[in-house]
């Protein structure tokens, strides 16, 4: 239950992530108008940050894919060893949801 969390906790982080990556991008060309050494160091800097950033979001995103293989593999042993159980796990939740279609 804990590995779901995270996973779920890790999608809008890396969103997140990805939204700040575009909009540095987006502040790196707006700052092609400025001129001088500190225009370029500050392009540097921003083209430094940016590398880095994707490594780490390259880097994270291996993980999450490792993690989700591991869980869907665990689950796949589960449903091996307790075919029963889980064919009922699933026919109650299925149950549950035509219950709950049927409503409407």
């Amino acid at each position: 239950m804990a590995k779901k969390n995270i996973l779920s906790n890790a999608d809008p982080l890396l969103a997140e992530f990805k939204a700040l990556v575009s909009d540095t991008e987006q502040l790196l060309q707006h700052s092609v108008d400025l001129t001088g050494d500190k225009a370029e160091e500050l392009r540097d800097q921003i083209k430094l940050s940016l590398q880095r950033a994707r490594q780490a979001l390259g880097s994270t995103e291996q993980a999450l894919l490792e993690r989700g293989k591991e869980a869907l593999s665990t689950s796949e042993e589960y449903v091996r060893e307790h075919p029963l159980q889980s064919l009922a796990v699933g026919a109650g939740v299925g149950f549950l949801l035509g219950l709950l279609v049927s409503r409407r």
